[in-house]
């Protein structure tokens, strides 16, 4: 994918923060993101270590299951994230009037040893809560990963997903490739 790619994704109104450089919440730089500044009551910004207080698990739960998730599970996982350093970017969509996370998305960063050492993007938890659907902020999550996997040298990103939401990723560029299989480790999955 090339930069005209990404450009010529559709816009909505939104703001990207740029006030967390080097913010020690936040899971990485919003430099990374591209910079919208306007108006808008919505904020695209990274996972910060709070958001667990914020709705985070709530938005997560209208996609699967999450499971029982402590505070200090989840800043314990926020952590590895953050050391694992380019190769988690978690953002959320915070709505500034009531201060609570309204959607998320993750892109993971896989190092490759086939195609000249290059990186992949995987796409995964695409999460919009019911209330805030319709308004093209799950496509503006995509574009905002689609451009930090190009920052990050990714050729490819991918992702998996339910056969009804095959026509919006498609509207997000993304086309039908190959065949995706899953292993469940039901002793492992009990216990989640």
């Amino acid at each position: 994918m090339s930069s005209a790619d990404i450009t010529t994704c559709k816009f909505i109104e939104l703001r990207v923060t740029e006030d967390n450089m080097g913010d020690p919440k936040a899971l990485f730089s919003s430099h990374l993101l591209t910079p919208r500044r306007n108006n808008a009551q919505l904020l695209i910004r990274p996972l910060q270590i709070d958001d667990y207080d914020k709705g985070l698990l709530d938005v997560l739960s209208q996609l699967t299951q999450v499971g029982t998730v402590t505070r200090e599970q989840f800043q314990k996982r926020f952590q590895e994230w953050k050391n694992a350093v380019d190769t988690y970017f978690i953002i959320v969509v915070e709505d500034t009037q009531t201060k609570k996370v309204i959607g998320c998305s993750s892109l993971m960063v896989e190092r490759k040893t086939v195609h000249n050492a290059g990186k992949v993007g995987h796409i995964e938890d695409v999460a919009i809560d019911s209330g805030y659907r319709g308004k093209d902020l799950g496509a503006k999550l995509i574009f905002q990963l689609k451009h930090i996997a190009v920052q990050q040298g990714c050729y490819k990103v991918i992702l998996s997903c339910s056969e009804k939401n095959k026509p919006f990723y498609e509207k997000s560029g993304f086309q039908q490739k190959e065949v995706q299989m899953a292993c469940y480790f039901d002793q492992v999955k009990s216990k989640l």
